[in-house]
């Protein structure tokens, strides 16, 4: 299976706090509750535990601070609910997680004015002290109208997605006559993207391409304009040609180390590994790569890793995945990329979910995982427009793969590539989908997702 970049297999890791958020209510709204000095309402240590503090951080685009405001009146993080402490109405009450009951303590009001109200105590979400310290508890106090009681929320109702860092569309410098991102994030609300392709210079070595530096290039600035943006990359390492670390260094904690050299160089939250070809079918790099996952992993607390790999019509080879489970290795999204299947007038769309129901057999057999969890632990790389082996996947099979991974909370979700989401007119090749299409109709559909 291959791309017309170097980009047919991929072994994701992600960098983000714990686990998946749960389903929400219906019409309900996620993302960052952000307040006194721009910072990010949070839960302490991404700790789903009952009673774990809620207090105010820097924003880092964890589930710790991805807040689902429901239509029910519930305010819910990491599967549960915001809470004032021991049901008080006491100013000075404490607020935490716990487990949702439906209790009167446990709803809020966001007002026109940004307070969030507990209308139990008639009283508003507050920083202690107006203090903007990192780990600085919030509680609930009588309504000041002060600047540590503000706080921009998701609106219940809205249609804001709530998997922001799940869709990152491929975005490729190398050739393809890259968009701009902030260009497309305007058009579609999507702010990430997985940035390809981080390479082997010929020795154990990250390199852009395996020839640009790895800072101050043109790679740089696209990581910048992603996140002045508001949003981040997931570097890819691998692709389907050139050099690959996985195969150039020597060992695992030489490949852990390639790792952590562009993880410090940027201060990610993500990366994506795209290791396929003759890397992929080799024992040796397999193991490799994983025991070097297993280290940047441990090194880094937090860091969520998807596997992306090639897929047949009944779903994966298993290899990688055995190999994985048997090294004790848990990612947090196997994803399949379901297209080079060979031939036209196919059905893409129901094929990838086809090819998705293998992969979730396949972790339930490895990992021992219910189909939930499975399902949890997937995500879908697919490929926009005609594929390299004369395959269509048309803007309407997006639809198809977006409400299978809605119905199953999928991972991930995402496409090669961001430089062909646009109509062919006479550009450099893989800079368009050679569809009829309008510029970005396929981000715009995934861009639905909410997780």
């Amino acid at each position: 299976m291959a791309r017309p970049l170097p980009a047919a297999v991929s072994v994701a890791v992600l960098a983000l706090s714990t686990g998946l958020l749960t389903a929400s209510p219906a019409q309900a709204a996620t993302g960052n509750i952000t307040g006194l000095a721009g910072k990010c309402l949070d839960v302490a240590g991404a700790n789903s535990a009952d009673g774990t503090p809620v207090q105010l951080y820097d924003c880092n685009g964890t589930n710790a601070q991805q807040w689902t405001v429901g239509t029910d009146g519930t305010i819910r993080a990491l599967g549960k609910c915001l809470d004032v402490t021991g049901n008080s109405t006491a100013d000075g009450a404490k607020v935490q997680l716990w487990s949702c009951t439906g209790g009167a303590n446990q709803k809020w009001t966001v007002t026109a004015a940004h307070d969030i109200v507990n209308p139990q105590a008639n009283k508003c979400l507050d920083v202690t002290d107006n203090n903007s310290a990192n780990g600085t508890r919030t509680q609930i106090w009588s309504c000041s109208g002060g600047a540590n009681q503000k706080w921009n929320a998701p609106a219940a109702g809205d249609s804001t997605p709530s998997a922001p860092m799940a869709v990152a569309p491929y975005l490729y410098n190398g050739w393809g006559s890259p968009p701009n991102p902030a260009t497309i994030t305007q058009a579609t609300g999507v702010k990430w993207f997985t940035l390809a392709f981080v390479l082997s210079n010929g020795y154990c070595n990250p390199q852009w391409d395996g020839s640009r530096p790895l800072t101050g290039g043109v790679d740089q600035q696209t990581v910048n304009t992603v996140r002045a943006g508001g949003g981040d990359v997931i570097p890819s390492f691998g692709g389907y040609s050139g050099n690959k670390l996985e195969s150039s260094c020597s060992s695992a904690g030489e490949l852990a180390g390639a790792y952590q050299k562009v993880i410090n160089a940027y201060g990610l939250k993500a990366i994506d590994i795209d290791i396929e070809a003759d890397a992929y079918s080799n024992a040796t790099v397999q193991q490799r790569t994983v025991d070097a996952l297993k280290t940047v992993k441990a090194g880094n607390p937090g860091l969520k890793v998807y596997i992306t790999i090639g897929t047949g019509q009944s779903g994966p080879d298993t290899s990688l995945i055995n190999r994985a489970a048997s090294s004790g290795l848990t990612v947090d999204a196997w994803a399949i990329m379901p297209f080079d299947f060979g031939g036209a007038g196919q059905n893409m769309g129901n094929l990838t979910t086809q090819a998705a129901e293998g992969l979730k057999t396949a972790l339930k057999n490895a990992y021992g995982y219910g189909d939930d969890q499975a399902y949890r632990d997937m995500g879908i790389s697919s490929m926009n427009g005609i594929t390299d082996n004369n395959e269509t996947v048309t803007v309407n099979d997006f639809r198809t793969i977006l409400a299978y991974a809605q119905a199953h909370h999928l991972a991930r979700l995402t496409f090669w590539s961001a430089n062909r989401d646009r109509p062919c007119t006479g550009g450099p090749a893989d800079s368009c989908s050679g569809v009829n299409q309008s510029d970005w109709d396929y981000t715009r559909v995934f861009a639905a997702y909410t997780g």
